[in-house]
């Protein structure tokens, strides 16, 4: 079984404006809503492979309500806790000559909404994956992710963690089945300037040094290299393509990397799977789909 927990999930309505002004009405040209967060665009493309898995965390309101209806569209199964204070975000992206972004503050989770998801994950146990993704609202305590993964260290789940400083730092004595900073994630994380491949193989190494298993270092266009548990480091170049929309693809690289891995467990093919999923919904204005997917498996080695 495979969960993902988005913590503050979001509507993100996206609007496109020509030549944007401040003071003046602005009328948009085009307009997009999609739910939004990390989690839930790691169980989306999860799904659009074949992968059955469960999307855990908060909603509140109305809004709460219409992320959770788009998320089940996407044929995802859903388990999120309705919280009774506030209103799930709606983060508004606006896109003109720049981009610019306002982000809602989401609902106040309580001690007794915690104690719910402490409950749903509970029942985890060796073999299954959970993949904690995402920014922490400000209602939860900071060591929210360091107390989930204690609490199921035992169980022998297997931890995915997308996160960033020292919310990836305070976790990795855990021991992750997998972390994916960015290349400009991973200099911040040791106040370095990173000037080659050897220098990301170097710190990403000193994060494995550190507990996690296999490393994922993305580099956009440049590609991505996995240090993986066992064996020496991978270096994968990205496929071709136009580059349309990259929220999201690396959420994307996640969800096809636990896919690959699950089919075969195989670190390699895991690791090309998930270049190929995140390339695939950088290509696209939505999230990866499984045909698409697969047309640029073909073009890789």
């Amino acid at each position: 079984m495979i969960n993902t927990i988005t913590l503050n999930p979001s509507l993100d309505y996206i609007v496109k404006v020509d030549n944007f002004k401040v003071d003046a009405v602005n009328r948009s040209n085009e307009e997009q809503i999609y739910p939004g967060g990390k989690g839930i665009n790691v169980s989306i493309v999860l799904n659009n492979l074949g992968v059955k898995n469960t999307a855990l965390g908060f909603i509140a309101g109305f809004t709460g309500d219409e992320i959770l209806r788009r998320i089940k569209d996407h044929g995802v199964d859903c388990d999120f806790i309705k919280v009774k204070s506030g209103l799930s975000r709606i983060n508004v992206k606006l896109k003109s000559n720049e981009e610019t972004e306002i982000n809602g503050s989401g609902p106040r989770i309580s001690e007794s909404d915690l104690e719910l998801l402490f409950e749903k994950i509970s029942h985890l146990k060796k073999g299954d994956y959970l993949v904690l993704s995402g920014s922490i609202p400000s209602s939860v305590p900071n060591d929210i992710y360091e107390s989930i993964m204690k609490r199921l260290l035992d169980k022998e789940v297997e931890f995915v963690v997308d996160a960033t400083k020292d919310l990836l730092l305070k976790v990795l004595k855990y021991k992750p089945f997998l972390i994916k900073p960015n290349h400009h994630e991973l200099a911040e994380l040791f106040n370095v300037t990173l000037n080659d491949d050897n220098d990301i193989i170097k710190y990403g190494k000193r994060l494995q040094e550190m507990g996690a298993k296999n490393v994922i270092i993305s580099m956009a266009g440049d590609g991505a290299i996995l240090i993986p548990e066992n064996g020496d480091p991978i270096k994968r170049e990205v496929p071709k393509g136009i580059l349309k929309n990259s929220v999201g693809a690396g959420d994307s690289m996640v969800a096809g990397f636990i896919s690959g891995y699950l089919k075969n467990n195989d670190i390699n093919e895991a690791f090309k799977m998930g270049i190929a999923t995140g390339s695939a919904s950088a290509f696209s204005e939505e999230l990866a789909t499984k045909d698409e997917v697969i047309n640029l498996l073909e073009q890789m080695n």
